[in-house]
């Protein structure tokens, strides 16, 4: 089944509702319309048939509040019992097996990673070249040095297990590996000298490069070290930092239409969570929180967000331009992404995250939209990024001074910043935790 492209074009020619019954015009959010016939609907999406035969897709937060309560109500009438002579109809796959319907969405206690996901298959192994390559279920390593599987197998580990974290919480992000990937890529370095040659930031850890899709990593930072002739996996490293950026690249098709804050302090999120050996204690998240608040304290930093509006609205040409100024703004930025994305978990509303969910599941919508765009045979793709498309089909907007902010308003709700701001000092206070924020 095709998905349908992610935004409505206005036919020259419909098929008329007259014409058959079934037939009824659709709205998108941006109130383009066309006209089509409901065949099935999931949890997140509805199949439309198109005058001339064809079925697509449509993400349910693409289009209009009456078009999504019609789907809605299409899904919940009984249905009459098929004749017994006529042919069984095929099961509709929901958009993706992970998502659940907002409501049924729960946070989870533990996090582990599944056994068949860190089996190892090697790919190649050749030290004289400096390249052997290795694949977990949804990573491939491509490491300067052999190692040997049970080393390997715990490299992965971490890898993996935060991918199953961040499609276990409710925020309904669906892992997938970027266009033109089986898997999510890594790239091991066996010095930092060969890390930075590689692109990688000098006073860094590991980075995801979103450009060319790929985890850079130095061995250091993945606990491995030489024991002799072979390298060896420290069980007592602490890979918080590599939790951080791994939750980036698996959320590497969300982080266009993310606010810089929500990209940071989700990764934040997931990195403060107790982690052991494939395992987070993803129910200890309010431990957390306090412990993270008293070590960012201990190293100096206020418990204060400023602004709200200006952080929140921030896009980021604007938080680089305040990161990369000194290591503390840049951990001030981060720390008060780490208190906005829990609050917005834990402490908002209803203190089940039902807004940031919300949220999310309307970043979700522009992802599935983008994705359809760049599958419409109408868009050409080059090898250095640029791609093609004709005018009367123009792509999602990707622009970092817009697209990162068209779905705060479900965050914000009725309410106002200073209103928020208020909120956020009274629920954190509720917790033992004095936060100041204007």
């Amino acid at each position: 089944m095709k998905s349908l492209p992610c935004l409505f074009i206005v036919l020259a020619a419909v098929h008329a509702a007259g014409q058959d019954g079934d037939f009824r015009p659709w709205k998108d959010t941006q109130g383009r319309i066309i006209q089509a016939a409901f065949v099935s609907a999931t949890p997140d999406s509805v199949t439309v048939r198109m005058a001339d035969g064809k079925e697509h897709q449509i993400a349910l937060v693409r289009l209009s509040a009456d078009d999504q309560a019609f789907v809605r109500g299409k899904a919940a009438a009984p249905t009459a019992p098929a004749a017994k002579t006529a042919p069984a109809a095929a099961a509709t796959a929901p958009a993706s097996p992970d998502r659940l319907p907002i409501e049924k969405r729960t946070w989870p206690e533990n996090v582990v990673v599944p056994t068949k996901s860190i089996e190892i298959e090697v790919v190649e192994e050749n030290p004289v070249a400096r390249k052997c390559v290795y694949r977990s279920e949804g990573f491939e390593f491509t490491s300067q040095a052999k190692l040997a599987g049970s080393v390997m197998k715990e490299v992965a580990r971490t890898f993996e297990a935060t991918k199953t974290l961040v499609a276990s919480l409710p925020w309904g992000v669906v892992c997938r590996p970027p266009e033109g990937f089986e898997r999510y890529q890594a790239a091991l370095y066996e010095t930092r000298n060969d890390y930075v040659a590689a692109g990688g930031p000098p006073n860094s850890g590991g980075v995801y490069m979103g450009g060319d899709k790929v985890f850079r990593v130095p061995f250091q930072s993945i606990g491995l070290k030489m024991l002799g002739k072979t390298y060896a996996k420290d069980a007592d490293y602490d890979g918080g930092t590599l939790i951080h950026e791994i939750t980036h690249q698996v959320m590497d098709d969300y982080l266009r239409f993310l606010p810089t804050w929500v990209v940071e302090g989700t990764a934040e999120y997931t990195e403060m969570l107790p982690y052991n050996a494939g395992k987070f204690r993803a129910e200890a998240h309010k431990t957390s929180i306090r412990d993270h608040i008293q070590e960012m304290q201990k190293r100096g930093y206020a418990v204060d967000i400023g602004n709200l509006e200006t952080h929140m609205t921030m896009n980021n040409d604007a938080w680089h331009g305040i990161a990369d100024t000194s290591n503390k703004n840049m951990g001030q930025l981060y720390f008060r992404s780490a208190l906005l994305v829990y609050y917005f978990c834990h402490l908002d509303g209803d203190k089940k995250g039902t807004r940031f969910i919300k949220f999310m599941d309307a970043v979700y919508g522009e992802v599935e939209a983008l994705r359809a765009f760049f599958r419409d045979p109408r868009v050409k793709r080059f090898p250095d990024g640029r791609f093609q498309y004709p005018t009367s089909f123009p792509p999602p907007d990707m622009k970092q001074e817009t697209a990162p902010f068209k779905h705060l308003p479900i965050l914000l709700g009725e309410r106002t910043y200073s209103q928020i701001a208020q909120d956020i000092t009274a629920a954190y206070k509720e917790i033992g935790v004095k936060v100041s924020v204007n």
